[in-house]
């Protein structure tokens, strides 16, 4: 189980919002996500549409995995709506060759409410991971109201514009399989 803070992208500053903390872990055959973002009341969050594959969920608040067979170059990525929606792209190299990336069902999304903290969690299972050990990144964009959107990572590589494809976004280390 790690924990990290996320720092927003100083060209993007947010409005309200605070504090963006990031879990991750796994339980059995799952790798469980939660992101904590602090305060919520101003968050723009899509409405309901219940588990479906659709494509631009960056474009407001989303929540996202990168995740990379440590040494390869190749990686996927999962995004994660509060309205349940989700995509995930495979990717040949550092932001080339994306496409759809096949997944054995929809992932576990739910949202809730804590204080003033919105709560995302996502259950993903293991097999729909590139091999592992691999490294992740967990990172969000939040957009508020008024239009402001902030772009969060545990790292960022370039102060003028925000990339969650930057290899120092993969902050976490997932070991291989038999060490689970």
């Amino acid at each position: 189980m790690q924990t990290m803070q996320l720092s927003a992208h100083p060209a993007f500053m947010p409005g309200t919002v605070r504090k963006v903390t990031a879990w991750c872990g796994v339980v059995g055959p799952w790798l469980q996500a939660r992101w904590v973002v602090s305060p919520s009341s101003s968050l723009v969050l899509p409405a309901g549409t219940g588990p479906r594959r659709a494509d631009e969920l960056w474009t407001t608040t989303c929540f996202e995995i990168f995740a990379k067979p440590q040494g390869g170059e190749a990686y996927a990525e999962f995004n994660f709506a509060p309205s349940q929606s989700w995509a995930a792209y495979d990717f040949s190299a550092w932001r080339q060759g994306m496409a759809d990336r096949p997944v054995s069902h929809d992932p576990v999304i739910t949202h809730s409410k804590e204080g003033e903290d919105l709560v995302l969690e996502v259950a993903l299972p293991l097999a729909d991971l590139p091999h592992l050990p691999a490294d992740l990144a967990m990172t969000c964009v939040i957009e508020e109201q008024g239009g402001a959107k902030s772009y969060w990572a545990a790292a960022h590589a370039s102060a003028e514009k925000p990339d969650f494809h930057d290899p120092s976004c993969f902050a976490i280390a997932l070991g291989p399989p038999h060490a689970l």
